[in-house]
């Protein structure tokens, strides 16, 4: 068994050929450029790309496979250079009649049930060619097609005020979902404005595991989120135990920001165009109860929770993880010269020592690294959509 790290949500914006897959994403964000920033500078192990329903993308991962440049695992997923392993899988929107929508990421073991996906969902998606994402689905129907498939289904960012099923469309996953369906999904996405102490405060979650995923819109964006598993080699089946905490496999620890950077963490007043720090659950605006607000995932899990304090049951640690380029002085010029001494990015964040950095970059650097590390670092909340900030 041997750790790797893990990031399972990472957004293809653009094919090959420059055709969109994903709006609001860099165009940059290609196959082939996702799994050279992976290897070579991130250093992550599993990336999991979520476009993958798109024609476009499945015309790249033909032609990277016919070039050798990829490879299919008999036991599912794709290989590049040797220690680098690719899920295929997409993330998709569906609509519940109750009212409200959701993303849910979607994974395959193998390339033929990815093209399957696709070719089913060309008829709940409209003009799939330049919409990989927007389906007139519920919930339960995209995880019935995704089940008869053999694949795995994730909900995603699910405390989101935006596309996220506890932020927009119930109190519980068991309003979405029948109890056998429910029974089967292995594991939540956090989502960049929650931690594991929050999410355990929802019982019906006790049985899934947690994961924390960058949900990268551009390439810099990779491992800002991410999970130490312990898997016994690299492939799909590897991770779809981890995900299911069976035969050893298991999630070491989930890696993320302080719930405190994400963009949603408190209610956001649009009039005011301000960020709430009057204790939760704020659910109107505290100057006008008329004005439009979107509210926090804080605000809402305390809505929503069941228990006051987190259920442990024994779940991996989370360590608050401040990313190279939230830390103030730390530009693309600095993180290059950082990875060109230590080799990539999580060198950086967890085995080089002060010492080291130190004789790369100025000694208060060094400092908000390692508080970086320790989680010490003094934190202004987001909301609305606005990422937190880390202080000087």
């Amino acid at each position: 068994m041997q750790e790797y790290f893990v990031d399972l949500h990472v957004h293809i914006g653009r094919s090959s050929l420059g055709k969109i897959t994903k709006r609001g994403t860099s165009n940059k964000l290609t196959f082939s450029n996702i799994a050279y920033e992976a290897y070579h500078r991130k250093g992550i192990q599993v990336i999991g790309v979520v476009d993958c329903v798109s024609p476009w993308i499945i015309r790249d991962i033909e032609e990277l496979l016919h070039a050798g440049e990829l490879d299919e695992l008999a036991q599912g997923g794709m290989v590049y250079k040797d220690d680098l392993v690719i899920l295929l899988g997409s993330e998709i929107e569906t609509r519940e009649k109750e009212g409200g929508s959701a993303h849910s990421l979607v994974f395959f073991p193998k390339f033929s049930q990815v093209k399957e996906f696709s070719r089913i969902m060309d008829r709940h998606m409209t003009n799939l060619e330049y919409n990989s994402t927007v389906s007139r689905l519920s919930g339960q129907e995209l995880f019935d097609i995704v089940d008869s498939l053999g694949g795995i289904f994730i909900p995603a960012h699910v405390f989101t005020p935006y596309k996220g099923f506890y932020g927009s469309c119930a109190h519980r996953l068991a309003k979405i979902f029948n109890p056998s369906s429910l029974e089967k999904i292995p594991s939540i996405e956090l989502g960049l404005s929650a931690d594991t102490s929050m999410a355990s405060q929802i019982s019906e979650l006790d049985s899934k595991t947690f994961i924390s995923n960058s949900d990268a819109h551009s390439l810099g964006k990779m491992g800002r989120e991410y999970n130490i598993m312990l898997l016994k080699e690299l492939n799909f089946q590897e991770v779809a135990k981890a995900l299911k905490n069976e035969e050893g496999r298991r999630i070491v620890a989930n890696y993320g920001l302080n719930p405190k950077l994400g963009k949603y963490h408190r209610t956001f007043c649009f009039n005011c165009q301000s960020i709430t720090d009057i204790p939760p659950p704020i659910t109107e605006c505290p100057n006008d109860p008329k004005h439009r607000v979107v509210i926090g995932v804080l605000d809402r899990l305390v809505m929503i929770r069941d228990r006051k304090e987190p259920f442990d049951g024994k779940r991996p640690p989370y360590y608050y993880q401040v990313p190279l380029e939230f830390i103030p002085g730390v530009g693309p010029k600095t993180i290059d010269k950082l990875i060109k001494v230590f080799g990539n990015e999580m060198n950086i964040l967890h085995k080089a020592s002060p010492e080291a950095i130190s004789q790369v970059v100025s000694e208060d650097i060094t400092q908000m690294i390692v508080k970086a590390r320790q989680g010490t670092l003094s934190i202004a909340h987001g909301g609305g959509g606005t990422y937190g900030k880390v202080k000087h």
